[in-house]
């Protein structure tokens, strides 16, 4: 599905330096990378405030910790998303309220939020899911108008652009109060190992998110509130520093295998490509098509005899987890979400693509439809 080993050829002289050099000067926690990629990824974003962290996960569960929620707060999200998103809230005691995601973005359907809000809803989580932005215009102004807070899980996103009602452009996970991503390798922007990040503008809770990542410290041993220890390592830091140089660039890569990928299958009426958002720029993370009348898991079969992977992202969603049984979830009415997990299959999407490549996944989805 990736290829991160001809990627790192291509950046292996800058990588290799770059983790040697911190191998030689033996600082392997709060280093000077961790600082210097901190600066660069708030100059990409134009963000006041990035608080790197160990995971994307952390990052989600140390932004609910910040915001101040308690046991018994409702948080709306889409049930179509990996489970990370879900699970920290069911870690903190907050009750997961699952909504529909728009069939043809795959992200939260804003049009679903207002009715599931109650008097005890504090929050909204979107998911930028497959690498495009979530309805952010629509969301904000709900949350506004019922004074929720906004927390963005952009794990699959990280430099997609949003235009605001505005007319202003921004970065995924710079709009609602606080933006959440990962570094997983496989992700766009991704290190050699785990990693993960919170950005926001506001000075006050920026403060909050550093403390809770490094054990409630307002100073050395000094400890304000109970955190947690989530530290990006120094190694990690070298090489996103040196990959966040190559971010648009891979985005660039990525959009035109997806656009290769649009021109072939458009021809297809059981296949439904990727819409892309209005709002939104798109930086596939994923290139996750809809099935009609296909048989999704004999097409998965039929690929890896001709040695082709393809992913299901997700055949389980969240509200049917066993997890959030304790919640009742499993007696949410999801019928689109039901619906695409059943329909939903992605295919290989990253930087070092060929055409040749590109071409015999091509071929061989056609080759199932016509047989």
């Amino acid at each position: 599905m990736v290829d991160l080993i001809s990627q790192y050829e291509k950046i292996k002289p800058a990588i290799d330096t770059a983790i040697l050099d911190v191998i030689g000067n033996a600082q392997f926690i709060n280093g000077p990378e961790v600082a210097g990629f901190k600066v660069e990824l708030e100059e990409y974003l134009n963000v006041k405030h990035v608080i790197p962290c160990a995971n994307g996960t952390d990052a989600l569960q140390i932004a609910l910790m910040a915001l101040g929620l308690k046991a018994g707060d409702e948080v709306i999200t889409p049930s179509f998303t990996y489970i990370a998103t879900t699970e920290v809230m069911a870690l903190l005691g907050l009750k997961p309220i699952f909504v529909e995601v728009n069939p043809n973005t795959f992200c939260i359907d804003a049009s679903e939020i207002e009715a599931a809000i109650t008097s005890n809803t504090k929050a909204i989580v979107p998911v930028h899911l497959y690498g495009q932005c979530a309805p952010m215009n629509e969301i904000m102004e709900i949350a506004n108008k019922h004074n929720l807070l906004v927390i963005e899980d952009t794990a699959q996103a990280i430099g997609a652009d949003y235009t605001l009602t505005n007319g202003k452009t921004v970065k995924s996970g710079t709009i609602g109060q606080i933006g959440c991503t990962s570094f997983f390798p496989s992700k766009n922007l991704g290190c050699f190992g785990d990693g993960g990040a919170m950005f926001t503008n506001d000075d006050e809770l920026a403060v909050k998110l550093k403390m809770i990542s490094n054990h409630g410290q307002s100073k050395q041993y000094h400890h304000d509130v109970v955190g947690c220890n989530s530290r990006l390592d120094n190694i990690q830091a070298a090489v996103l520093r040196i990959k966040l140089k190559e971010l648009n660039n891979f985005n660039d890569a990525r959009r035109k295998v997806a656009d290769h990928y649009d021109n072939f299958f458009s021809k297809f009426p059981q296949i439904s490509i990727p819409e892309r958002a209005s709002n939104s720029t798109h930086v596939f993370h994923q290139y996750t098509i809809k099935l009609e009348g296909l048989d999704r898991n004999n097409l998965k079969e039929y690929l890896a005899e001709k040695e082709i992977p393809s992913m299901i992202y997700y055949p389980i969603p969240a509200h049917r987890q066993k997890m959030f049984d304790s919640f009742g979830s499993s007696n949410t009415k999801l019928p689109i979400t039901d619906w695409l997990t059943e329909r939903v299959i992605s295919l290989p999407i990253h930087t070092e693509m060929t055409i040749e490549q590109l071409d015999k996944i091509c071929a061989a989805v056609a080759d199932f439809i016509n047989r």
